[in-house]
């Protein structure tokens, strides 16, 4: 197995066509098929279905992508830690961004390392918080925002801040609580919550269990906060969330959000990396230019709901 047939191999698959791909990857189409061919017989399986419309992944294919991409992202960083200077680093960073911490932290990353890091190509990758977990392990991301449900040890973490949950409800909804709410209460009211083990539903589900309570009443499971804020805007039920997700819902009134108690619920966010692929220059510069900014955005209230974390006594 060579370099060049996964090049190959991920080129055809971004493309859905041998023509398009032999292009990006400057070889001839009838090369290409040769080399695609040599890996399938290698690995004893068939990565693409060819039909008329193009080709696409078989689920081995799909399977084998995950890997070579994190292959050849790997390769790259070798080669680029090889080349930089830790003085002025240069490269692709892919980081990766849960749903729901996104409107808080992309746009401000964005442009803290435009402005600090102008060599540095970031790719922001917004995902589920289990999908990113399986990216960060194979390699194909190189950081992860993650929150941290007692089943992140395995990475390299920095604790960045604690986030509090609220319940979100629609502005018109009969059974709206005025006031804050016990964990209890919320609870039974109808939810609208990501699908286990996404997002905020292990921290609620953990809450829920050491306290003694009843699981909550999820009426709908909803991974997408773009879905989930449809949804609630339709008074279909409240959900159990951070407010920055929302936040320009909340202030223009149609959503709104009262604190929980008796116990407060919060989610610790941290900066995770891999223990076993080493982080390039560019991918190092990033890791420690994320937490001030993440520092700053509480401190300012940038990132409203967040919080510092407490220093140990």
């Amino acid at each position: 197995m060579e370099l060049r047939q996964l090049r190959y191999f991920v080129a055809i698959a971004k493309h859905g066509s041998f023509s398009k791909a032999a292009e990006q990857v400057f070889v001839a189409q009838s090369a290409l098929s040769h080399q695609l061919a040599q890996l399938e017989a290698e690995l004893g399986t068939r990565l693409l279905h060819r039909s008329r419309r193009g080709v696409e992944l078989s689920e081995s294919g799909r399977i084998f992508l995950a890997h070579a991409t994190a292959i050849l992202r790997q390769v790259d960083d070798a080669i680029a830690s090889v080349r930089n200077n830790a003085d002025d680093p240069s490269g692709k960073v892919v980081f990766g961004v849960p749903h729901s911490a996104s409107n808080a932290l992309a746009l401000p990353l964005l442009q803290a390392v435009r402005q600090h890091l102008p060599k540095v190509e970031l790719e922001l990758t917004e995902e589920l918080t289990g999908n990113l977990v399986q990216q960060l392990r194979s390699g194909q991301i190189n950081l992860a925002l993650l929150f941290d449900d007692g089943s992140i040890a395995e990475f390299a973490c920095e604790y960045l801040l604690d986030e509090a949950l609220a319940l979100i409800s629609p502005a018109s909804a009969a059974d709206r609580p005025q006031a804050a709410v016990s964990l209890q209460q919320a609870l039974l009211l109808p939810l609208i919550l990501p699908a286990n083990p996404h997002g905020v539903r292990p921290i609620i589900e953990a809450a829920a269990r050491a306290h003694g309570l009843a699981g909550p009443n999820v009426i709908a499971d909803i991974s997408s906060v773009s879905i989930l804020r449809t949804t609630l805007l339709a008074g279909l039920g409240h959900t159990l969330l951070p407010v920055m997700p929302l936040q320009h819902e909340l202030a223009a009134g149609t959503l709104c959000a009262v604190p929980v108690d008796n116990p407060t619920l919060t989610r610790r966010l941290a900066l995770c990396a891999s223990k076993h692929i080493p982080l390039s220059a560019a991918a190092t510069a990033v890791a420690r230019l994320t937490p001030d900014l993440t520092k700053n955005l509480c401190t300012t209230n940038a990132w409203l709901g967040a919080a510092l974390i407490p220093k140990a006594p």
